[in-house]
């Protein structure tokens, strides 16, 4: 409250007229060239009046001169024909023809007004009347049309006004020469109004271009972020679908592994801890590939490398247990799709060749080569034959997404010499350094 009473007064008028004319113009939106039109069509024939009152009080507010109430007789008639004229061709009219035989009214009715009064003001009177045909015409060439016609009217009407009005005998050469003033006015008016609407009808082009273009990259905005959202769905499918089917297929195989250790412990305990072992390891790989899954759900990556993340699963396969397995890892990077498979191929080889092979004894070798990747995992057990094999779900899956990686997977067997699982793929990553 103290503030606004020690505020000066000329700064809160200066607030008050600021907001007369802001909501003065939030009615009225530039950008739409025909509703401002009618704005300025409404503003010129406000002036047609004023300009009106002003030439009829100058003219005749005192009896004076021979022919007095003939000429104010045909003034006042005039008059009231060009209003009614020009408010029905300003603000009904739409039609060219009728708006060109409206002109042709307004333009007799002006020159009697003119030739009545011979007041200067109705040369403004004249200005504005092409400032209503200007607005009318569309294209430059139509309003240079206008212009050019509209000069040696002047002059004949001026010319008009002088010898039948003014009962003066003039050559044409002095109609031109006392029209001078008013055809230098006429021309800057054409110049000036003229550019100015060149001007603002481009600028209304720009800035719809413009706002077109924000709506364009809003779109694309938009489109970018319903893709991104689509491919981070995909992608959780994808990952549903990883622990749906290997972490479920691994704990699937856990507690078949376990109910057959439950009906052989009795005869055979030593048959049993083995299974036991096996399904325990296969539980560690499930619970590792599970907390994989959830990192990469949650948007985080553990950023172990590939080397240490594959000796990381030799170590849990062997920890504890009675398997071993050498491994010769060459140390190089690869892309997040390559780093899971090759981890996951490497757990379902293991568990394939403990639980099918029987195996005790696993030989794992990873190598960068001129043409990509190559894995190699083999092991001891009791193998069979390679025409024979059958691809379970692990195997199918496995060749799938080499080809997928745009490589190949091969399985090998031969009887009691184990089983072997050889996997190409481009490269797809880059070396360290």
């Amino acid at each position: 409250m103290k503030n606004r009473e020690n505020e000066p007064q000329g700064q809160a008028g200066e607030k008050r007229l600021r907001g007369l004319f802001g909501k003065f113009f939030e009615k009225f939106d530039v950008l739409e060239e025909q509703k401002l039109a009618r704005v300025l069509r409404g503003c010129i024939f406000t002036a047609f009046f004023l300009l009106e009152a002003l030439v009829f009080v100058q003219t005749f507010s005192a009896p004076s001169g021979e022919g007095f109430w003939t000429k104010f007789l045909l003034f006042t008639i005039a008059a009231g024909v060009f209003d009614v004229v020009e408010a029905v061709n300003m603000f009904l009219v739409k039609n060219g023809r009728a708006k060109a035989a409206c002109y042709v009214v307004d333009i007799l009715a002006l020159a009697t007004m003119i030739a009545a009064s011979g007041n200067s003001y109705l040369c403004v009177l004249y200005m504005l009347v092409l400032t209503e045909c200007y607005l009318w015409a569309k294209r430059t060439r139509t309003a240079v049309l206008i212009f050019a016609l509209s000069l040696p009217l002047y002059v004949v009407v001026n010319w008009f006004a002088l010898t039948i009005f003014f009962g003066r005998t003039v050559s044409y050469t002095y109609a031109i020469t006392n029209s001078l003033g008013a055809i230098v006015l006429l021309v800057a008016h054409f110049l000036i109004f003229n550019f100015a609407v060149s001007f603002y009808r481009q600028y209304v082009r720009l800035s719809r271009a413009l706002k077109e273009l924000d709506e364009s990259q809003s779109e694309l905005k938009k489109a970018n972020a319903d893709l991104a959202t689509a491919a981070a769905t995909m992608e959780r499918q994808r990952i549903a679908k990883e622990i749906h089917d290997t972490a479920g297929h691994s704990i699937t195989t856990v507690i078949m592994q376990t109910e057959a250790a439950k009906l052989v412990i009795d005869e055979d305990p030593s048959e049993a801890k083995k299974r036991l072992i096996a399904a325990n390891l296969q539980a560690k790989h499930a619970l590792e590939e599970l907390r994989e899954s959830v990192h990469l759900l949650s948007g985080r990556e553990e950023g172990v490398p590939l080397k240490a993340a594959l000796e990381r699963i030799v170590q849990d396969s062997t920890d504890g247990t009675f398997v071993t397995i050498r491994s010769e890892i060459e140390d190089f990077e690869v892309d997040a799709e390559r780093y899971r498979f090759l981890c996951n191929t490497l757990k379902e080889g293991i568990s394939n060749g403990l639980r099918h092979g029987k195996a005790t004894a696993f030989w794992l070798e990873v190598k960068r080569t001129d043409g990509g990747i190559e894995f190699l995992l083999s092991d001891n057990g009791i193998g069979g034959k390679t025409e024979e094999l059958k691809k379970g779900f692990g195997l199918s899956s496995m060749a799938q997404h080499a080809e997928r990686l745009g490589g190949k997977a091969e399985f090998s067997a031969e009887t009691d010499e184990g089983f072997e699982i050889h996997i190409t793929l481009p490269f797809g990553g880059k070396e360290n350094g």
